[in-house]
Order: structure tokens, then sequence, then C-alpha cells
């Protein structure tokens, strides 16, 4: 199930962001939690399996699009379809919003079905 991150799920939301290649050290991890906590544009979820947190999704959301600039999921629940849930999820949540991808998250998202425009 998708979450919206609330302040209390930072350091989950810290430890999710820092298995993707950039954001490793810990003062580009602060500047990007930044980024979402204080820019209503740029919105983050958790993605919640039994009672762990082991998904994490970013978006910047456009008025016709949203960027997934952010996507992570722990390494123990790889290849569990997580990645692809949450970003089936996300569809439903931006409804008919374009889906664009960044330079780091457009070769996974090539691999998810498109529901409404996109990629």
């Amino acid at each position: 199930m998708l979450f919206r991150y609330k302040k209390s799920f930072e350091k989950i939301a810290m430890g999710l962001l820092s298995f993707m290649p950039k954001e490793r050290e810990l003062k580009k991890l602060q500047q990007t939690m930044h980024i979402y906590e204080e820019n209503p544009d740029w919105q983050l979820f958790l993605w919640k399996k039994g009672d762990d947190f082991v998904g994490l999704l970013g978006v910047e959301v456009g008025e016709k699009s949203y960027t997934i600039h952010h996507l992570s999921v722990n390494p123990s629940h790889r290849g569990d379809g997580i990645g692809h849930e949450m970003v089936d999820k996300i569809q439903d949540i931006m409804q008919d919003r374009k889906m664009l991808a960044t330079e780091e998250t457009e070769a996974f998202l090539k691999k998810c079905p498109v529901k409404k425009g996109g990629l």
C-alpha cells in the first residue's frame, strides 16, 4: 500500500532513498529530503508491505504531467513486483497526467505498463 510521506517517516525514507546510486551521500540525501519537505509540487510516497516500509517513490507534479524522480525498493524485497505496484498506484493517483521519467528512472519505467500517456 502506498502512503504519503510524513516527517515521522524521515529516517525510513532516507534509508530507502540511499539505495539509489546518486543519493548515497548523506549531504545529497538531506538536500533531496529538503526538496520533498519544502516544495508542494514534489511528493514522496512510501510502500508498506506487512508492517514494514519497503519501497519509496518520489514525483514532481505538474499541471499536465508528473516526473518520477526517485524509485527505490529495499534490496531484500526486489523481484517481488513492488516497483511495478508503486508505479501502477501512482498512475491511479495522478489520473490523466502524463508520466515522465528522469535518466535515472527511465530504464525501469519502460518495463512498466503505462495506463495513460507517458514514456
